[in-house]
């Protein structure tokens, strides 16, 4: 087993640019995923590995062999310590995957539903609103300019492999992405809208979030067919985005159970 353990290898200093760097990601049009369940949601929707990347301690665990026999090409093996390089994380899981950043579904028109996110820029925030959409079946997402890079590696930790269930489209113009989508537009609406449990949720929605604080940009809100509250019986002025977005996603999916 050939490993490397030059840190200025040309390879690793490639994979540390794309972990780190979206201008690179975007230029290049690849990708470092991290961890076993990344990697794994990658293969099992069918996305081919450009690159395997194993550290050394996790080259010669059982539990990856299985990741390596689905890879369709051979594992490129690092020092413990150069592998940390290309990481994101304080302990890592000692697997990645190069992959090329797939193309977003061009036909947006057909989507039953989506999810079209306004200057949120918390990458945790974003991850997470990815998660629950994938969750309740939700395949199509539209990240507007100003959000944070969908491809971070914090976005693709809290999206724990929903990139691998959805269309996604990055630095998008919101007003044109809502036009073609032509389906209803729900926007959330920190208190007078329609509350949440009485809101006509039928037909293709497609959710604008916005960023805590600020909300959706009036010029966006002005476009939504439905403003919709989810009411509080506490003191806060507002939920997470993310805890937010789960409760609409979810009460969808069971508005849709109902029709």
């Amino acid at each position: 087993m050939t490993i490397i353990r030059a840190r200025d290898n040309p390879r690793v200093r490639r994979w540390r640019l794309l972990a780190r760097d979206g201008r690179v990601r975007r230029e290049e049009g690849r990708v470092i995923i991290e961890g076993p369940r990344l990697v794994s949601a990658c293969q099992q929707s069918g996305m081919p590995l450009v690159s395997l990347v194993l550290s050394q301690s996790a080259a010669t665990r059982a539990e990856y062999a299985s990741l390596v026999a689905r890879a369709g090409v051979s594992p490129v093996v690092l020092a413990d310590a150069v592998f940390k390089l290309i990481s994101g994380t304080e302990t890592p899981a000692g697997v990645a995957a190069e992959i090329a950043l797939p193309e977003a579904d061009a036909n947006l028109h057909r989507a039953a539903c989506c999810v079209f996110l306004d200057g949120i820029q918390d990458a945790g925030n974003v991850g997470a609103i990815l998660r629950s959409a994938a969750a309740f079946g939700i395949r199509h997402a539209v990240l507007g300019r100003g959000c944070a890079d969908a491809w971070s590696p914090k976005v693709l930790r809290a999206g724990m492999g929903a990139h691998f269930a959805m269309s996604l489209a990055e630095h998008a113009d919101l007003a044109a992405e809502t036009t073609r989508f032509g389906g209803r537009l729900a926007c959330t609406w920190p208190r007078g809208g329609t509350p949440l449990a009485e809101a006509d949720l039928s037909g293709r929605i497609g959710w604008l979030l916005g960023a805590e604080g600020q909300g959706v940009s009036e010029a966006l809100a002005a476009r939504a067919q439905l403003r919709i509250t989810i009411p509080m019986a506490g003191r806060m002025e507002s939920l997470n985005v993310a805890a937010a977005a789960a409760i609409c996603f979810y009460a969808l999916s069971t508005y849709a159970a109902r029709s």
